[in-house]
């Protein structure tokens, strides 16, 4: 089995710390934390500027063993300062993370492909990978365009971001996955949805951002997308269930979504 990550959107009710509890009750491996919101107003726990609960962060990492996989968001758009992760960065190597996700909100594909160069410039010294994660409502909206991106910056530490849901929703295929380079897949993340697809955008982004499956619960084809993926990178398992938030704790939906991962790589594994 590859190692498991919690991503921050499965739990986002919770602080780091009790994220990091909950993945190691659970037996993950490693979890993804929010450091930025995915959009204004949106849910994140900037410990960038709250070195209080960065400390109890890293004990209870210290404590747990829990690693941390990735960080999220970094949406870059046309006024994006590359000059303001520095605190970003340097609060993703003292937690020891290995990969920050980033998304294309630039419609000037030109620019943002000069801006993406830049900030894997900019995370490389502190050991961090700088991911790309296409979705059909940005501007790198499918595999092949967020290949090609990162194939032009061409920087050591870019890589293509593959969520199931997106690469579902956007048509993006197994046979565009041959097209990537191994070490451009630094991690994965894994869900479900409905094999219907959503007619609009906002239908996409609200249940992207709010209503997933657990894998192998939904109509996707995951194993045959699991056994295209290397097998010796970190699954993410990245389903919010904000209904099911209502009445089931956050553990409970993280084991489930554990447990459903297990069975799914399992699958692709037979």
């Amino acid at each position: 089995m590859p190692a498991f990550s919690l991503a921050a959107l499965t739990v986002l009710d919770l602080a780091p710390p009790a994220l990091i509890d909950v993945a190691a009750s659970c037996g993950y491996d490693a979890v993804g934390i929010r450091l930025l919101p995915a959009m204004p107003g949106g849910i994140a726990y900037s410990l960038m500027d709250d070195e209080a609960s960065m400390k109890e962060t890293l004990a209870r990492l210290d404590a747990t063993g829990i690693r941390v996989a990735d960080l999220e968001v970094v949406a870059l758009r046309p006024e994006t300062e590359i000059a303001a992760f520095s605190a970003f960065f340097e609060t993703g190597a003292r937690l020891g993370a290995k990969h920050i996700l980033v998304a294309a909100y630039d419609p000037d594909l030109g620019r943002f492909a000069d801006s993406f160069a830049r900030f894997c410039e900019a995370a490389a010294p502190y050991g961090l990978t700088a991911d790309l994660e296409f979705m059909p409502w940005t501007h790198a909206p499918d595999l092949l365009t967020a290949n090609r991106i990162v194939a032009q910056v061409d920087q050591a530490n870019a890589g293509v971001l593959v969520d199931a849901l997106h690469f579902d929703r956007s048509n993006s295929s197994v046979a565009d996955l041959a097209h990537v380079p191994a070490h451009r897949l630094h991690y994965w993340q894994l869900c479900d949805a409905p094999a219907e697809r959503p007619a609009t955008n906002e239908a996409m982004i609200h249940t992207a951002r709010h209503e997933r499956m657990f894998p192998g619960e939904g109509g996707i084809d995951l194993v045959s997308l699991a056994r295209a993926m290397p097998t010796d990178i970190t699954v993410s398992i990245e389903v919010p269930t904000v209904e099911l938030a209502k009445t089931v704790g956050a553990k409970d939906r993280a084991q489930r979504g554990l447990d459903a991962a297990k069975r799914v790589i399992a699958a692709a594994k037979a």
